[in-house]
């Protein structure tokens, strides 16, 4: 309970400077959709950073939801400590940004992607994405 009230008077892990009660989590509290491939991107860093693997898998388009599992998604947002987002640029349904993350061994790596969003039934879902 302690851990959840700490929480809520923190700033988002995002990085847009809100709190994580009035920002990423009014999403993984299932209370709220994101409005958009933009919210939803920014709330799935969140979740990695909260280790909230049940957000990840259900944000995720269900013909893709069969290349990933909860405990691999879970194994690996335990694994890293996540320090940073940086959005780089973002459209209707794609988001490009950088992720920053000490790994197991607390050597620095940054993960880039650009990411793909499906909406669909009201709903937008990560599809896909284009790393480097």
């Amino acid at each position: 309970m302690v851990k959840k009230r700490l929480m809520k008077s923190k700033k988002c892990f995002c990085d847009t400077g809100l709190l994580f009660e009035n920002c990423c989590g009014l999403y993984l509290g299932n209370n709220k959709k994101a409005a958009t491939a933009l919210a939803l991107m920014r709330s799935r860093y969140s979740a990695y950073a909260t280790h909230n693997a049940d957000y990840l898998l259900e944000t995720t388009y269900f013909s893709e939801r069969k290349y990933y599992t909860e405990p691999e998604i879970l194994r690996w947002a335990v694994s890293n400590k996540w320090q940073k987002l940086e959005i780089l640029s973002f459209t209707e349904n794609t988001v490009e940004f950088k992720a920053y993350f000490l790994d197991s061994n607390s050597k620095p790596q940054v993960h880039y992607e650009f990411s793909t969003f499906k909406f669909e039934n009201s709903t937008w879902y990560y599809l896909d994405g284009k790393f480097e």
